[in-house]
C-alpha cells in the first residue's frame, strides 16, 4: 500500500518536475557552466572555439566599474524600495481591517490593480507623465514652478523608477499585511481595550508582534524582487542616464544582449548569491522568537 501511495504522489509529481528539469534545472546547470568560460555569442557556431577560464569572469565583474555600480544601484532599489511599500501596504491593510470595512472588496481591488496591470502600459504612462512636457511638469507649471526632465536627470531617474516599483508592488503587501491581520483573534484586542490599552498600545504589542511571520514573507518577497529588479529600470530609462538606473538584472540582460554569454552568466549567479545571502540574513533577523 505503502509503495502504490509512493507511485501515485510521483505520478502526479511528474509533470511539475519534468518542466522544472527542462526549463529550470538544466538552464541553470548550463549557465553556471558557461559563466566558467569565454563563451560568447560569435561561438554558438563553433563550439569547440569555447576555452575554461575557471573564475575569470568572475573576477571580471568585481574589476568592472559599472558592475559595482549596478550593485550599489541594486542596493538602493532594495534599501529605499522595501520599507517604502511594506509601509505603504501596511498603512492600507490597517485602514481596510479596521476603518473600511464595508467598502473593503473594493478597496482592496483597486488597490491591487496596479499589481495585475500590464508594465508595459504602466510603464509608457508613467515615462509621458515624467516627461519634460509630461503632466507631472505640468502639473509644477500650474502653480509656478518650472519642472525638470525627471528621466534624464542623473539625481532624479532613480527615485521615479523606485516610485513606479513601490506604486506596482503595494498592492501585494497590502493583501497579504490585511490576511494576517485579519488572522489576529479579535478577542486578544478587546481584552487588551478591557485592560486600558489604547490603539497605538495595541498596534505596538499585539499587532505587530502577531504579524511578525507575514511581515517576514512580505520583507522576503520584497526583497527578492527588487534584488531583481528588471522591468522598471529596462522600461522606463534603459538603466539611464549614464547608468544611474542600472541594476544587476540589466547589466546582465545588456551583457547577453552584446554576445558576452559567459560574463552575463557569471552575473546572473552573483545575483543569486546575493539574493539567498540577504534572504537569509531577514529570517535571521524576522523570524519569530520562541
Amino acid at each position: 500500500m505503502r509503495t502504490r501511495r509512493t507511485a501515485v504522489g510521483w505520478l502526479f509529481l511528474a509533470p511539475f518536475a519534468l518542466l522544472f528539469l527542462l526549463f529550470t534545472a538544466v538552464p541553470a546547470l548550463s549557465a553556471l557552466g558557461f559563466s566558467l568560460t569565454d563563451l560568447r555569442g560569435s561561438d554558438l557556431r563553433h563550439p569547440l572555439a569555447v576555452n575554461f577560464t575557471g573564475l575569470d569572469n568572475y573576477v571580471r565583474l568585481f574589476q568592472d566599474d559599472s558592475f559595482l555600480r549596478d550593485i550599489l544601484n541594486t542596493a538602493l532599489f532594495v534599501a529605499v524600495g522595501v520599507p517604502l511599500t511594506m509601509a505603504a501596504g501596511f498603512a492600507l491593510a490597517l485602514a481596510l481591517d479596521s476603518g473600511i470595512r464595508r467598502l473593503r472588496g473594493t478597496f482592496r481591488t483597486v488597490f491591487f490593480a496596479p499589481v495585475v496591470t500590464n508594465v508595459v502600459a504602466i510603464a509608457l504612462i508613467w515615462r509621458y507623465a515624467f516627461n519634460e512636457n509630461g503632466t507631472v511638469n505640468s502639473v509644477l507649471a500650474a502653480v509656478g514652478l518650472a519642472g525638470p526632465n525627471w528621466l534624464d536627470d542623473t539625481h532624479l531617474a532613480m527615485p521615479v523608477v523606485i516610485a513606479l516599483g513601490v506604486w506596482r508592488n503595494f498592492g501585494t503587501a497590502m493583501v497579504l499585511f490585511l490576511a494576517g491581520l485579519q488572522a489576529i483573534p479579535r478577542d486578544v484586542y478587546e481584552a487588551a481595550a478591557l485592560d486600558g490599552a489604547g490603539r497605538w498600545r495595541q498596534l505596538r504589542h499585539i499587532t505587530l508582534p502577531m504579524l511578525m511571520p507575514t511581515t517576514l514573507m512580505v520583507s522576503v518577497l520584497l526583497t527578492v524582487f527588487y534584488l531583481q529588479v528588471f522591468d522598471e529600470p529596462y522600461l522606463l530609462t534603459d538603466g539611464g542616464p549614464l547608468g544611474s538606473t542600472e541594476s544587476v538584472a540589466l547589466y546582465t540582460y545588456h551583457q547577453f544582449g552584446v554576445g558576452e554569454l559567459g560574463v552575463s552568466s557569471a552575473a546572473s549567479f552573483v545575483m543569486i548569491v546575493l539574493v539567498a545571502l540577504v534572504s537569509a540574513v531577514q529570517f535571521r533577523l524576522l523570524r519569530p522568537r520562541s
